[in-house]
């Protein structure tokens, strides 16, 4: 027999996914058996599926514990973690906002070696390795790509993932802006790219059955300092899709310097010779949106990195809020004696 007690931080959710992650070896179809023939009791009473747990509930499942446990190998996050390369942007009860690094991956997958965001913000957070499954782990409420550097937002809490998954899903009061620095000189000052997208993951049955996928994609750019080679641009995005901004400026004729996927190789080749740009031009810059729990204005900024900041001035392009003559590297003017 197995008891759970459920948390605070549990309580909420339906009892048939709370019985699932405890019970994360054992399969689906038996774990809706035992609801079936009564072995789920919650507070002595008969458990279903459906229902809402509440903190404090107890939950019995009957049958041998040994057999009923998943029995996966301990976690190796903290363990991969090693040093957290993350600067801090933002951390209160129910969210951390981090500055990730590029080069830095959000989860483990395939491909994905060494420590991730996820792994990272774990050991940060002091997340205990032998949670219980059914416990929330702190978890990146959004997507960021590996290559590109900058705000991304950690739920500490379920409730605060659930709030920020609907706040992210419906858009309202979002406002993410990134800073690009692309190919060439832009033909205006502002301009929106409004160009429904490829869906980035649909299968070839999918495609087959009923053809390529569109999906309605809008971003806007405003040029911030440019020169006949190449533009820096803050860029917002009113839909997410996969690689949303780096497809949409390569189709516009101007693709982000850096970019190995959807860039220009020559562009990026001279960029790299001439400012030193050895990564990807995408910095997540601000993010704008309700706090998950208590609703108050949320605003971060992630600085541009060093080596952005860098291959800007030796582009002879001001980085946002700093002025020609105070680029990275150079120095300010004297002042007279006495000036203020």
């Amino acid at each position: 027999m197995l008891t759970i007690t459920v948390s605070e931080d549990a309580a909420g959710q339906r009892l048939d996914k709370l019985v699932r992650k405890a019970l994360r070896d054992v399969p689906l179809s038996h774990v809706y058996k035992m609801f079936r023939t009564r072995k789920v009791r919650v507070n002595g009473a008969r458990g279903k599926a459906e229902q809402l747990v509440q903190a404090g509930d107890t939950i019995v499942i009957r049958g041998d514990e040994e057999r009923l446990l998943a029995r996966a190998e301990p976690s190796k996050g903290a363990a991969r973690a090693g040093e957290v390369t993350f600067g801090v942007l933002h951390e209160d009860a129910d969210v951390l906002a981090v500055d990730k690094p590029a080069g830095l991956a959000a989860h483990p997958g395939t491909g994905i070696t060494g420590a991730t965001l996820v792994e990272m913000a774990r050991a940060h957070l002091g997340t205990p390795e032998d949670l219980p499954p059914t416990e929330f782990k702190p978890s990146p409420a959004h997507r960021l790509d590996r290559d590109t550097s900058g705000v991304v937002l950690v739920a500490k809490t379920r409730k605060a993932m659930v709030g920020l998954t609907e706040i992210f899903t419906s858009g309202e009061g979002v406002k993410k802006t990134y800073l690009a620095l692309v190919k060439g000189k832009m033909p205006r000052e502002v301009g929106t790219i409004d160009l429904p997208l490829a869906e980035h993951e649909q299968t070839a049955r999918s495609k087959a059955a009923r053809g390529v996928n569109l999906q309605e994609a809008l971003t806007r750019w405003k040029v911030l300092s440019s020169g006949k080679d190449a533009s820096l641009l803050a860029v917002g995005i009113e839909t997410g899709r996969t690689h949303q901004i780096r497809r949409h400026l390569e189709a516009a004729g101007h693709p982000v310097l850096g970019d190995k996927r959807y860039g220009d190789f020559p562009a990026n080749r001279a960029a790299k010779q001439r400012w030193g740009l050895r990564r990807m031009f995408l910095h997540a810059w601000r993010l704008e949106l309700p706090h998950p729990t208590g609703g108050a204005p949320l605003k971060l900024e992630a600085p541009l990195p060093k080596e952005l900041e860098e291959a800007l001035s030796r582009a002879n392009l001001a980085a946002p809020g700093v002025s020609p003559g105070e680029r990275a590297g150079a120095r300010a003017p004297a002042r007279p004696h006495g000036e203020r």
